[in-house]
């Protein structure tokens, strides 16, 4: 695949900048905030791919087309002449499900692709095999790459946090309800984490900016800059420790209100791993974020790359916002197990 280098180079009528963006999982928590940030910058013509006798609730402002995700033409006339394919995906979704709509956006001619990437630091592989993000971000990378046509960035975001505080005891180990805390070794270990308004501004922000420089002497950002990379970036850099002064913050506790219980993240670990294969699918939530709790940091991805939050703008939050946001979450009822936690209780073999 070539790709000219500079706007210069470009055909009469280029305009150097992303108009119309695709976005698929619009619907879901991560995939709002994103579309609501693309549709406030004013800047692009949104478009929700969702399914045909979908009932999810969209975001206001978006054009919406509505597919059939087994039927690949379907999908393809949906992407015509869209610039910029954004997909949002979870982690269990059917294999094979984003290399199908990969392969219809090459097919379509997308130029430009955001794989459902983004729990997870592309760059340690390491990582992406204990955490069984790994395989199915480079599975989806390969795809894009396989196709010939898109060129991909993958947003580097690390957990998303009022998800993972709100979630209960086996992310990031607060029990609210019991008045329980769940800590990886001494509680200490660093990660960087992200709340869904920061993810949003992040591809906001970065398709705001030109496409392509406009001549070898243009130094100032473009889209290009992060062809085929991570866009990378945070919103905290804290640890288990961190996080629970924030909600004594907060709720105006102390420790002495919680019990505390610690268990060693390797013991953790392998105790989710082997809740999955007895079928218990909250295993793969304890065991992924006991991995991230790793104290070689491997989670911690601010220590190894650069972020570039600067670069892209954004604000510098402030954590106990985000926790009181978390606990509002949790207050009203956000809770997306239902009964699959009360049919599968994890027992704590904490000490």
């Amino acid at each position: 695949m070539s790709t000219p280098s500079y706007a210069k180079d470009q055909p009469a009528g280029f305009t150097n900048r992303i108009e119309r963006v695709a976005i698929v999982g619009a619907g879901g928590k991560i995939g709002k905030p994103i579309t609501d940030a693309l549709v406030a910058a004013g800047k692009h013509t949104v478009t929700v791919l969702t399914r045909e006798d979908s009932q999810n609730e969209l975001p206001s402002g978006v054009n919406v087309a509505r597919v059939n995700y087994e039927n690949e033409e379907s999908v393809i006339a949906a992407l015509r002449g869209q610039q910029f394919l954004i997909i949002v995906m979870a982690a269990t979704a059917p294999p094979g499900s984003q290399e199908k709509l990969i392969a219809a956006a090459a097919k379509a001619g997308v130029p430009w692709v955001m794989p459902s990437a983004y729990g997870s630091d592309i760059y340690n592989e390491s990582l992406g095999k204990d955490t069984m993000l790994g395989p199915g971000i480079k599975s989806s990378i390969k795809a894009v790459e396989d196709g010939g046509v898109s060129s991909w960035i993958a947003l580097t975001c690390g957990t998303w946090f009022e998800f993972s505080l709100a979630m209960g005891p086996w992310w990031f180990g607060i029990d609210f309800a019991n008045k329980k805390v769940e800590q990886c070794d001494d509680g200490n270990t660093l990660i960087n984490t992200s709340t869904w308004e920061q993810c949003g501004r992040a591809i906001a922000s970065l398709l705001s900016l030109k496409e392509l420089p406009d001549d070898e002497e243009d130094k100032s950002p473009s889209i290009s800059r992060w062809r085929n990379r991570a866009l990378t970036i945070s919103s905290f850099q804290i640890s288990q420790r961190d996080i629970l002064d924030s909600v004594n913050r907060v709720k105006g506790l102390t420790d002495a209100d919680w019990q505390i219980q610690r268990e060693p993240s390797k013991v953790r670990y392998q105790r989710g791993l082997d809740l999955l294969k007895s079928g218990n699918r909250l295993g793969f939530a304890l065991a992924l974020y006991a991995r991230i709790f790793y104290p070689d940091g491997g989670a911690n991805h601010e220590a190894t790359q650069a972020l570039d939050n600067e670069i892209l703008g954004l604000p510098k939050e402030d954590l106990d916002e985000a926790t009181r946001r978390a606990i509002g979450m949790v207050d009203t009822g956000f809770n997306q197990l239902g009964d699959y936690a009360a049919k599968y209780p994890i027992e704590s073999n904490s000490s």
